[in-house]
């Protein structure tokens, strides 16, 4: 076997099937198949994975205990894999300090052109970094928005102190700062706050530290008092958003204002450093250009001191512009960024790696871009193949994987009826293979149904926000509307921001992970696990709380996780099957329970389709057929949440909106993560929610579920400040005469089948 292709032996991870397989290495092998069929089970929990584990291995066991913990996955072998780079889609942060230009570097860049080349010397280049003390504005702290404590929202000053003035959790009667604040014998806790003097308010509110003393036993000591909106400013603005769990997180961010920093404009830095000029053109004029013209922008310096900043930074623009996002400009915070966006921001970034022999391992590259773009998606995996590494992509768009050296389609179908090698080799042979990607690939893509006619509808007006010129468009009632345009024109501007700030009650359905926690389960998400354990309790005349892993029925070892987790001091933690309840989360007592002949963790391991007509219940037996109908009859009733796909996660929130009528949805690229195949079912859905005469609004590029729209938005022309227009209002048959519509131009092209 050469040793340039991987060698995978009897991979069983997940519902692999004993997987054997040969990948060539140093090319772009697309990894294809159903939603839920093994394709990341494949790639990113055995490859990836074993990769990782296998890299960590060769530091000191030191540095290993604070490395992250990787178990080996179930495999038998894997030979000759590379050191692996994962480009995914996670949001690059939400730090409130982060810009796309701190994250390419090139604001580090500009920081050095401007030191060096400025029209005056100020001082060296952080003297123009809005994260160091002397370049950042000193009335925003470098953030370019004043966040400010609203005390209307924070002080309720009709009442004390010792009634619960301040409206926050920290300071709930009863609780231990609401008791010192009283201790401290600063403040008449039993005076209403509004009848305090300036001085008592101000105090309360901004006190730097006023010191007062402490009984502690039998000694006396002195502590300083903080005021309580500076203590809470301290605190949300030493840490960022991402550092604090999801209680604390809200506990601060609902009492708090953001406006633009009056002293920068939101530029961020101090006055020397924003009139400092290269090229006549200061740093707050040039964070906010877009890529393409800050490109141009540096076309024109060219002197010998600043030829080596300017070189690596239209290196890196250069990058960003093929990659799809030229739209975007060095002040955009990194947490606006789609998974999209922050994926190809991850990718130009690599391409400035002079390391080779890697694996780079990506998920859907292809999303967020409009079929005009994807060209340039392509090159790019190719200059990363022909630098001598290896590109390995779980991908189902027709076009990327028509490019790829090496395919590898995962099925027949999802779940149990997956985990299979349906196709390894080149594309040329692909249509002749068996699998669903193959008969979908030869022209089978859904047939556009006849548009539903509409009267009502919800209006937007004058919608000015971000890139948007000031558009007004309607949205009809009780259809589905499909909002298009190429990356960056404004779609999520105009409908995640302006229609949902509008239509507050509307439901948003994306694939974000639904569960983390081995607990969660399709059962407790659709809301039946209860009415199970009710229906076997009642039959078997026993307690509901027996059959919850979670309460009395837990197997006391494992707590009703099934595992248990040792800690090695400085190795991995070893995370083993419980030898008690081996693995099934209950007591003996309650596993010799049956109800028609089954145990509860049989019942939790039987798939839904197992389960038709098991349970007498008619709510259950109902849910668990909208589970079906929304083509997840393959998963078991127990499956664990975290274990489930982007598309199986964005199905299951559908399950449980299906019943609802009248209601507005809102979907943001639903096709994320689908197969071709499961396009088809994914328009079923949305039929299904439309004919209960519900109002669906996708923002999507997949031309199939644009041609069954039954009225188009298509914004651009382009991206960034060349967008934001309505370029097309009508039916999928009028934007394809549309010749300023690149939307309408591809979707030509793919009803005559060239696409």
């Amino acid at each position: 076997m050469p040793q340039n292709d991987i060698v995978i032996k009897n991979a069983r991870t997940h519902n692999l099937k004993s997987v054997s397989l040969t990948i060539p290495k140093d090319k772009i092998v697309v990894f294809t198949g159903v939603s839920g069929s093994g394709k990341s089970s494949l790639l990113f929990d055995t490859i990836y994975t074993e990769a990782q584990r296998q890299l960590i291995e060769t530091f000191s066991t030191f540095a290993r205990a604070r490395m992250p913990k990787l178990s080996k996955p179930d495999v038998e072998e894997i030979k000759n894999i590379s050191t692996a780079i994962v480009i995914d889609q996670k949001r690059m942060g939400s730090n409130l300090r982060s810009t796309v230009g701190t994250a390419t570097e090139l604001y580090t860049y500009l920081r050095l052109l401007f030191s060096r080349c400025g029209d005056e010397f100020i001082g060296p280049s952080f003297a123009f970094g809005f994260n160091h003390p002397l370049g950042m504005c000193p009335d925003c702290k470098g953030l370019g928005k004043q966040i400010k404590v609203d005390i209307d929202l924070l002080i309720n000053k009709e009442k004390s102190i010792a009634e619960g003035a301040i409206d926050h959790p920290d300071y709930k009667v009863g609780g231990w700062q609401w008791r010192e604040l009283g201790a401290i014998g600063l403040f008449d806790t039993n005076k209403k706050v509004k009848d305090f003097s300036k001085t008592e308010l101000d105090d309360l509110l901004y006190a730097e530290g006023i010191p007062v003393d402490k009984i502690h036993g039998a000694g006396t000591y002195t502590k300083k008092f903080e005021g309580v909106a500076r203590k809470l400013e301290r605190i949300y603005l030493k840490k960022a958003p991402e550092e604090l769990n999801e209680g604390r997180k809200n506990a601060y961010q609902k009492y708090f204002t953001h406006a633009e920093c009056g002293s920068c404009q939101g530029s961020r830095i101090n006055k020397n450093a924003r009139r400092v000029k290269v090229g006549g053109k200061t740093i707050p004029e040039l964070v906010k250009m877009e890529f393409t013209d800050l490109y141009s922008y540096l076309g024109g310096i060219d002197t010998e001191i600043a030829r080596p900043m300017v070189t690596k930074m239209k290196q890196i623009l250069s990058h960003l512009i093929n990659i799809g996002v030229g739209y975007l400009s060095l002040d955009r915070p990194v947490s606006t960024l789609s998974g999209g966006e922050s994926q190809r921001v991850k990718m130009a970034r690599q391409l400035d790696c002079d390391l080779v022999g890697l694996m780079y391992i990506l998920d859907e590259p292809s999303i967020g871009l409009h079929p005009r773009d994807n060209h340039k998606l392509i090159e790019i995996l190719k200059e990363l193949r022909n630098k001598g590494n290896s590109v390995f992509v779980v991908e189902h768009d027709p076009d990327i994987i028509r490019c790829a050296d090496y395919i590898i389609d995962v099925g027949p179908r999802a779940g149990a009826n997956g985990g299979e090698i349906i196709y390894s080799g080149p594309f040329a042979r692909l249509a002749q293979s068996k699998g669903l990607t193959a008969e979908f690939l030869n022209n089978r893509s859904p047939v556009a149904k006849a548009r539903k006619p509409w009267t009502e509808y919800i209006e937007i007006k004058n919608a000015s926000l971000n890139n948007l010129k000031n558009i007004s468009t309607k949205i009809p009632k009780g259809v589905l509307t499909c909002v298009t345009g190429v990356a960056g024109s404004g779609k999520s501007s105009l409908i995640n921001d302006v229609f949902l700030n509008q239509n507050r009650g509307a439901i948003v359905i994306d694939q974000s992970p639904i569960g983390k926690s081995s607990r969660s389960n399709p059962a407790t998400y659709v809301g039946i696990f209860d009415e199970v354990r009710k229906e076997i309790a009642a039959k078997t005349r026993t307690s509901a709380s027996l059959f919850s892993f979670n309460s009395a029925g837990a197997c006391p070892k494992c707590k009703g996780l099934g595992t248990i987790s040792y800690e090695m001091n400085f190795l991995d933690e070893v995370r083993v099957v419980c030898d008690e309840c081996q693995g099934k989360r209950y007591t003996e007592k309650v596993l010799a329970i049956r109800y028609n002949g089954k145990n509860i963790d049989q019942i939790l391991h039987t798939t839904i389709a197992g389960l038709k007509g098991f349970f007498k219940d008619s709510q259950i037996n109902k849910k668990l057929q909208v589970l079906t109908d929304v083509g997840l009859d393959y998963l078991e009733l127990g499956q664990p949440l975290s274990t489930l796909s982007g598309g199986e996660a964005q199905r299951i929130k559908l399950a449980s909106e299906l019943h609802k009528k009248g209601n507005i949805y809102v979907m943001d690229e639903p096709t994320t993560g689908l197969h071709m195949a499961d396009i088809e079912k994914l328009l079923s859905i949305i039929r299904r929610l439309v004919e209960n005469n519900n109002t669906v609004v996708v923002i999507e590029h997949n031309l199939d579920v644009v041609k069954n729209a039954d009225w188009l938005i298509d914004l651009g022309p382009e991206g960034g400040a060349r967008g934001g227009q309505i370029v097309f209002e009508g039916t999928p048959e009028g934007i394809t005469a549309c010749p300023q519509s690149y939307t309408g131009q591809f979707l030509k092209l793919f009803n005559q089948g060239k696409k």
